[in-house]
C-alpha cells in the first residue's frame, strides 16, 4: 500500500497562534485529505517546540515557569486544530519524553560518529533566531529577519561537523532536483552550498546561561541547543528507532515549512540525518509569508490576524479555500479580507454555488428530484467530458506538487464549463419541447460532473464538499479521487437528491452593510456631481508607469465577455448598465461610464474584457461586478476585444 507523511514545523510557543499557523496547518491537513482519497495510508503530525531562549524569556515576562508557560500556551495551539477542522494523527512535544530520549539517543550516535567535538567561538548571537550568524548572513550588521544587532557572544560549546556534508549534500539536491519544493529554494540551499559560506554548527548552551533544554547525554553542563532538539521531532513521533510507524511512514516524508526556516531544514537536518546514519525525508516544501499591507506578519509588529475571528466571520470553508486559492504556493501573498469576500462571492457564491443551485432545482421541477437516466452524448457532451478529463487529471496533478492555486483554477475550470453547459443546452427549452430523453442526458451530466468536484474539493473544504454529496445522494466519506479520474457513471440514475442549494449565499461588501439614511435627509442631501461619481479615464500616458511585481499583476482575472444586454442607468447620465456573458452560466451586470461614447445598441453582442475578480461595489445604487477596460483616445474611447471570436469566459494571459 501506498503511504504519505505529512509534517508541520512544530510551533515556537513564544506565543499564542495566528493566521500563518493555520494556514500552515490547514495546508497540511488539505495535504493530508488528499493522499487519504488518493486510498494512499496517511500519517499527519504537528505539535510545539518548547525550549530555549525565548521560551524562557516570554515565561519571565508572564511571571510563570517555563513549564507552566510552555503547558498553556501548547494548549492554545493544540486545542485550535479541531475548531478549523484538522485531523492531525499525532500531535507532540518537545516536553515529552518520548521525545526527549530519541534527542538523547541521536545526539550520543552522532558524538560516537565523531561528528560533535567541543570548542570555544565568539560569533554574533541572534536570539529571535537563537543561533549564531555568519558575517554573510548579516544585513548592515543585523538580523535580516529581525531588524536587530545580534549580541556578540564568546563562550565554549560543543559542535557538530556539519561542513563535513556540505558536498554531499549539494551532489543530494543535483541528483534530486526535487527535494526542496519550490525549486527557487532549491537554488537557495545549493548558492548556500557552492558559496562556500557552510559552517560547523554550535549544538549547545551551557547551563550557566540556559538550563531550559535537553541535557546532553555525554556532558550534563550543557543542553541541547533548540533547532538540534526541534528537528528530531519528526522521527521521535515515529518512534525512532524501533516502532513500526517510522519504517513505515519515514521513507514518504514530506516536511511542510515557511521559507523563514529554510535553512535548519533544508540544510541543518539532512546533514544531521545523514550523520545519524538515517534516510534524508522525501522532500521539503517551502511556502512565503502572508503580509498585511504589503508588511509580513509578526507577533512582534502587532499585525497578526487571528485565524479563529475569520472562520467564525466567513465560515470555515470559505476562510480553508481563500488560504489556498489565494496564495501560490511558494510566494508571499497580501491578506485581506475584502479579497477574502471577494473570492467568496465570485468563486463560491457566482460559480460554484450558482451550478449546484440551478442543477438541483432543475432535477426537482423537471423529474421529481430524481436522478434521470442518460441517453447516448453528442458533440457538445463529448467536449464536456472531454473537459472534465482535463480538469480532474490536472487537479490530481498539481495538487500532489503543492500546486494548490493552480490545482483549483484547473477544477473551475470545469466548473465553469458546467455552468456554461446549461447555458447551451438550455434544459428550460428541452423541457418544453418535450424532450425529455435529451433533458435527462443534459441534467444527468451536470449532476455527475458536480459530484466529481464535490469529491475533489473534500480536501480543501471538507464540510462544504460534505453537504454538497449529501445533496446529490452520496455518501461523504466514500469519496475518493482516483476513481473520479476514470469513468462518467458513478451517480446511479433513480437516486434521489435535495430539492435546492444554497451553500454560499453572497457576502456584501462592508461598505454596502451600511443601513441607508433616513428618507428626509436623503432628500436634503446635494446629489454627487457625475464627475465625481464616475472619474473619466485618463489620458494616455507618457511614460511608463511604477513596475510591479508579477505575482501582483497573476491576481488579475481579466476575461472575455459578450455583452448581452445595454440599458442607460437610470440615474446617471455617463453610465451604462451592463448583462455580461463570462462564462458563468448567469451573466454578470457590470456598470461603466461609457455611455458618453457608445449608445447601448451599439455593444450588443461585441467581445470585451472585463476584470472579473474586482472586488463588487455599487454606483449610484446599482451593484457593478467587474470593469470593462478600455483605452482613451482624443475624441472617443476604444474598447479593449479580442482580434477575434472566442468562447465567453477565455482568461487573458
Amino acid at each position: 500500500m501506498s503511504r504519505f507523511y505529512i509534517t508541520t514545523p512544530i510551533y515556537y510557543v513564544n506565543a499564542k497562534p495566528h493566521l500563518g499557523h493555520a494556514y500552515t496547518t490547514i495546508v497540511a491537513d488539505a495535504v493530508a485529505r488528499f493522499h487519504r482519497a488518493l486510498g494512499e495510508e496517511t500519517y499527519f503530525l504537528t505539535g510545539t517546540d518548547e525550549h530555549g531562549d525565548k521560551i524562557v524569556q516570554a515565561a519571565e515576562k508572564t511571571g510563570e515557569a517555563p513549564g507552566a508557560f510552555t503547558d498553556r500556551v501548547s494548549a492554545l495551539f493544540k486545542d485550535l486544530w479541531p475548531r478549523l477542522d484538522i485531523t492531525n494523527d499525532d500531535f507532540i512535544r518537545t516536553t515529552e519524553e518520548r521525545h526527549k530520549a530519541c534527542v538523547r539517543a541521536i545526539l550520543q550516535k552522532v558524538y560516537d560518529a565523531g561528528d560533535i567535538y567541543f570548542g570555544e567561538y565568539a560569533g554574533h548571537y541572534c536570539l529571535g533566531c537563537e543561533r549564531f550568524l555568519t558575517d554573510k548572513e548579516m544585513v548592515d550588521g543585523k538580523c535580516p529577519d529581525h531588524q536587530t544587532a545580534p549580541e556578540l557572544i564568546s563562550e565554549k560549546n560543543y559542535f557538530f561537523r556539519m561542513s563535513k556534508y556540505q558536498g554531499w549534500l549539494a551532489e543530494h539536491l543535483h541528483r534530486h532536483p526535487d527535494f526542496i519544493r519550490p525549486e527557487r529554494y532549491r537554488n537557495e540551499v545549493l548558492s548556500l552550498l557552492e558559496s562556500g559560506a557552510l559552517e560547523d554548527l554550535c549544538i549547545s548552551r551551557p547551563k550557566s546561561r540556559l538550563s531550559w533544554g535537553i541535557e546532553l547525554p555525554f556532558d550534563a553542563n550543557f543542553v541541547c541547543y533548540v533547532w538540534f532538539d526541534a528537528l528530531l521531532n519528526y522521527v521521535s513521533a515515529l518512534g525512532w528507532p524501533d516502532g513500526g510507524k517510522f519504517h513505515k511512514f519515514w521513507p514518504a516524508a514530506n516536511h511542510l515549512v515557511a521559507k523563514d526556516i529554510l535553512k535548519p531544514h533544508g540544510v541543518f537536518w539532512p546533514c544531521m540525518l545523514q550523520s545519524a546514519g538515517l534516510p534524508v525525508y522525501r522532500h521539503l516544501n517551502v511556502h512565503g509569508y502572508w503580509l498585511v499591507k504589503d508588511t509580513k506578519m509578526s507577533k512582534s509588529l502587532g499585525n497578526v490576524v487571528e485565524p479563529l475571528d475569520l472562520a467564525e466571520r466567513y465560515g470555515l470553508d470559505t476562510f480553508r479555500y481563500f488560504l489556498l486559492r489565494e496564495m501560490r504556493f511558494g510566494n508571499d501573498a497580501s491578506f485581506s479580507e475584502e479579497a477574502l469576500v471577494a473570492r467568496r462571492n465570485a468563486d463560491l457564491a457566482n460559480d460554484l454555488g450558482n451550478l449546484a443551485s440551478r442543477a438541483l432545482s432543475m432535477v426537482q421541477k423537471y423529474f421529481g428530484g430524481v436522478v434521470p437516466e442518460a441517453a447516448p452524448e453528442g458533440e457538445i457532451d463529448e467536449a464536456l467530458l472531454e473537459l472534465a478529463r482535463t480538469s480532474l487529471e490536472n487537479y490530481r496533478g498539481l495538487f500532489a506538487e503543492f500546486r494548490f492555486d493552480r490545482a483549483l483554477e484547473s477544477l473551475w475550470e470545469l466548473v465553469r464549463g458546467l455552468n456554461k453547459y446549461i447555458d447551451t443546452s438550455a434544459p428550460w427549452a428541452l423541457a418544453k419541447a418535450g424532450d425529455t430523453a435529451r433533458l435527462g442526458t443534459v441534467m444527468y451530466l451536470v449532476l455527475e460532473l458536480l459530484r466529481k468536484v464535490a469529491v475533489c474539493l473534500t480536501p480543501v473544504m471538507p464540510e462544504a464538499a460534505g453537504k454538497l454529496l449529501a445533496q446529490l445522494g452520496q455518501e461523504p466519506a466514500a469519496a475518493n479521487i482516483l476513481k473520479e479520474l476514470t469513468g462518467f457513471n458513478g451517480l446511479a440514475p433513480g437516486t434521489t437528491v435535495a430539492a435546492g442549494s444554497n451553500l454560499f449565499p453572497r457576502i456584501e461588501a462592508a461598505a454596502e452593510d451600511k443601513a441607508p439614511a433616513p428618507a428626509k435627509a436623503r432628500a436634503a442631501e446635494k446629489p454627487a456631481k457625475e464627475k465625481k461619481s464616475v472619474p473619466a479615464p485618463s489620458s494616455a500616458q507618457t511614460g511608463p508607469a511604477e513596475s510591479v511585481e508579477y505575482a501582483d499583476f497573476a491576481k488579475l482575472d481579466l476575461r472575455v465577455g459578450t455583452v448581452l444586454g445595454v440599458e442607460k442607468h437610470p440615474d446617471a447620465d455617463k453610465l451604462l448598465v451592463m448583462q455580461i456573458d463570462c462564462g458563468e452560466g448567469a451573466p454578470r451586470q457590470v456598470v461603466g461610464g461609457l455611455a458618453e461614447f457608445f449608445a447601448p445598441e451599439t455593444l450588443v453582442g461585441r467581445q470585451v474584457v472585463v476584470v472579473a475578480n474586482l472586488a463588487p461595489r455599487k454606483l449610484r445604487g446599482l451593484e457593478s461586478k467587474g470593469m470593462v477596460l478600455a483605452v482613451k483616445k482624443d475624441g472617443g474611447l476604444e474598447l479593449l476585444t479580442p482580434s477575434g471570436a472566442v468562447t465567453p469566459g477565455s482568461r487573458v494571459s
